[in-house]
C-alpha cells in the first residue's frame, strides 16, 4: 500500500508526543514533529510535506489558533485535527470554525487515537484494488469527502481550486446523487471564506412563506406574540458561504429577491426596515434541465445569466468509474465505524461488478449497496444483486415495443391483456375446487400461483427475445446499433443473444464497405 509522507505533530508536550510516536510506528505511519507554529509552517510548506497535522491545543497555548488560520491559509487542503482539553468546548469550536477536521480531547487513549487518524492514511480494506493513497481522498466536512482518482474528478478538482478563489456567485449542476453539496463544500473549504459559516438550504423542501424566512429572516413584528426576530442564512452566514440547493424550485419572487442581493449587497427581513449588509458568497446547483427551466419559467434570466459566469459540471459515476474502488473502500470504513460493525473486504469480482454497473442512482446508490453488503455480509448475494441490475433494462423490453417492433409484433401482454385474465381465473378455480379440504385449497393455490410466475416468465422471455430479433433485422444484425435502439449496453445485449441462441439468417449476407474490407454489419460491430 502506499503510505502519504507522514503525520505532523505539533505539541510541546512529551507524553502526546510518544502516545502518537507509538501509534504511527505501530501502524507504519511516518511521524514528524514541532515544537511551534513557525517550524510547523515551515514542514507544512516543505517537500517532505505531511498529509495529516495533529495540532496540540491543550497547554492553552495562544499561537495554537494562530497556527491553524496561517495552515489554513497556506494549505487549505491539509487536514488538521486538534487536541484540546475536554472542558475547553469554547476552543473546540472556534478551531473546527476555523477550518479544523475533526477534535481529540486530552487525556488521549490510543485506540481513540488511532481510529481518528487511520481514515486519513488508508481507505483501502486489503486488496490492491483499493489501495490507493489519501491523496486521492480529501475530506470537505464531517462524513464528507472529495474522491479524485479519474481524469474527470482530478479536472474537476483543479477547477474547483481555480474558481475557489474568484469569491462571485457560482453554478453547479450535475445529476441527483452526484456529489454537488460536496463540490460545493470544497469550494468554500479552499476559498478566502473558509473560516466562516457555510450554510445550506434546499430550496425544494419548504413551502414560500418558509424558504423567504428561512433565507432572508423575519421581524418580530410580522408574527403577533414574536418577542425576537427570525435571522436569516444570509445573515447567519456574513462573509461566509450560503449554497441554494435545487435553485429551479426556488419561486420566481425569492429568485428576483436573491437577484437584488447579489447586486445591491443588502436586503431587508421580511416585515422589517432596516437594511441589512450581506457579504455572502452565493452557491446554486440544480439537477434540472437548465434549458427546460428556462423556458418553462422556473428559473428567472437574470439570476441564471448572473450565477452561470462561473459553472462548474459534476460528472455521474458512470463517467468517473476509475474513482468506483475508493468510494466502496471509504464508504465501507465510514459505514462500519457509523454501525460499529466490522469492516467487510470486497473481492476483485466485486470490484469489477461494481465498475461495470453504470449506478444510474450516482454516489447514494452505491453508498446504500456498500451498506446492503456491510449489514448481510454475503458477496453472492451481492453480486446476484448486481447482476440483476446489469440485466434490468432488458426486464421492461415489453413497454418499448411498440418503438422498437410495433405492437403487432407483441404477445398478449400479462399484465393488461387476456393472459392475465386467464391465469387469475385458472388459479381462482384451482383453489375453489374442494370445498372443506383446507389442505387441497392451499396446494391448489400455491399451484395456480406457481403456474402464474411461471406464464409471466415464458411471457416476459418471448416478448424480450422478439424485440432483440426485431432490432437485429431492423440494424441488419449490427449488434452495436441495436444496442443503442434497445437503449442497453452492448454487453448485456450480447448475453442476452447467447442466452435465446439468436443467430442471422442463413441467408443473411453483411455489406462491406468497398475497399476497406470492414464490415458494416453482421457480426462485425
Amino acid at each position: 500500500m502506499v503510505q502519504p509522507s507522514s503525520l505532523l505533530v505539533v505539541s510541546r508536550r512529551p507524553s502526546a508526543l510518544s502516545l502518537v510516536s507509538a501509534v504511527g510506528e505501530a501502524n507504519a505511519w511516518g511521524v514528524q514533529t514541532a515544537a511551534s507554529g513557525w517550524e510547523a509552517l515551515d514542514l507544512a510548506q516543505s517537500e517532505a510535506s505531511p498529509a495529516l497535522v495533529l495540532l496540540d491545543l491543550s497547554e492553552g497555548d495562544s499561537d495554537g489558533l494562530h497556527t491553524l488560520r496561517w495552515l489554513r491559509r497556506v494549505r487549505p487542503e491539509l487536514p488538521v485535527i486538534i487536541l484540546s482539553q475536554a472542558e475547553d468546548a469554547t476552543q473546540r469550536a472556534e478551531a473546527i470554525r476555523l477550518g479544523a477536521q475533526d477534535y481529540l480531547s486530552w487525556p488521549l487513549e490510543a485506540a481513540l487515537l488511532q481510529s481518528a487518524l487511520a481514515p486519513h492514511f488508508s481507505f483501502g480494506n486489503g486488496h490492491s484494488e483499493l489501495d490507493l493513497s489519501s491523496e486521492n481522498i480529501e475530506q470537505v466536512h464531517d462524513e464528507m469527502f472529495f474522491v479524485a482518482v479519474s481524469p474527470a474528478m482530478r479536472h474537476l478538482r483543479a477547477q474547483v481550486q481555480l474558481l475557489a478563489q474568484a469569491d462571485a456567485p457560482l453554478l453547479i449542476v450535475g445529476e441527483p446523487g452526484s456529489g454537488k453539496e460536496i463540490v460545493a463544500r470544497l469550494l468554500h473549504k479552499l476559498s478566502v471564506r473558509s473560516g466562516f459559516s457555510f450554510l445550506k438550504l434546499n430550496c425544494s423542501a419548504l413551502p414560500f412563506d418558509l424558504l423567504e424566512a428561512e433565507l432572508f429572516g423575519q421581524d418580530r413584528r410580522v408574527v403577533a406574540g414574536n418577542t425576537r426576530s427570525i435571522t436569516g442564512k444570509l445573515e447567519i452566514s456574513e462573509k461566509g458561504t450560503v449554497f441554494l440547493n435545487e435553485i429551479t424550485e426556488l419561486p420566481i419572487a425569492l429568485q428576483a429577491k436573491l437577484m437584488r442581493v447579489m447586486q445591491e449587497k443588502h436586503f431587508f427581513r421580511l416585515g422589517g426596515d432596516s437594511r441589512v449588509e450581506a457579504d455572502v458568497r452565493i452557491l446554486a446547483a440544480t439537477a434540472a434541465n437548465l434549458e427546460q427551466a428556462l423556458a418553462d419559467g422556473k428559473l428567472q434570466e437574470d439570476l441564471y445569466y448572473r450565477l452561470s459566469a462561473f459553472t462548474i459540471y459534476v460528472p455521474p459515476v458512470r463517467q468517473r468509474k476509475e474513482d468506483i474502488p475508493l468510494l466502496m473502500g471509504h464508504f465501507m470504513n465510514r459505514l462500519s465505524r457509523h454501525y460499529d460493525l466490522q469492516s467487510r473486504t470486497f473481492s476483485r469480482a466485486m470490484v469489477q461488478a461494481c465498475k461495470s454497473y453504470s449506478w444510474p442512482g450516482n454516489l447514494r446508490e452505491l453508498e446504500n449497496f456498500v451498506k446492503r453488503y456491510l449489514v448481510v455480509g454475503d458477496e453472492e448475494l451481492a453480486l446476484r444483486e448486481l447482476q440483476r441490475k446489469l440485466e434490468a433494462p432488458l426486464e421492461s423490453l415489453s413497454e418499448r415495443m411498440e418503438i422498437v417492433a410495433g405492437s403487432s409484433s407483441l404477445p398478449s401482454s400479462p399484465l393488461n391483456g387476456s393472459a392475465e385474465s386467464d391465469a387469475f381465473r385458472g388459479e381462482r378455480n384451482s383453489g375453489n375446487g374442494s370445498n372443506g379440504k383446507n389442505g387441497h385449497e392451499d396446494q391448489s393455490t400455491e399451484a395456480g400461483y406457481s403456474g402464474l410466475r411461471s406464464l409471466l416468465q415464458s411471457v416476459r422471455g418471448e416478448t424480450e427475445k422478439n424485440a432483440i430479433l426485431s432490432a437485429l433485422e431492423q440494424t441488419r444484425w449490427n449488434r452495436k446499433s441495436a444496442a443503442r435502439l434497445l437503449r442497453v449496453s452492448y454487453r448485456t445485449l450480447l448475453y442476452k443473444i447467447q442466452q435465446y441462441h439468436l443467430s442471422p439468417p442463413s441467408s443473411y449476407v453483411p455489406q462491406i464497405v468497398p475497399g476497406s474490407g470492414i464490415k458494416t454489419n453482421g457480426h462485425g460491430t
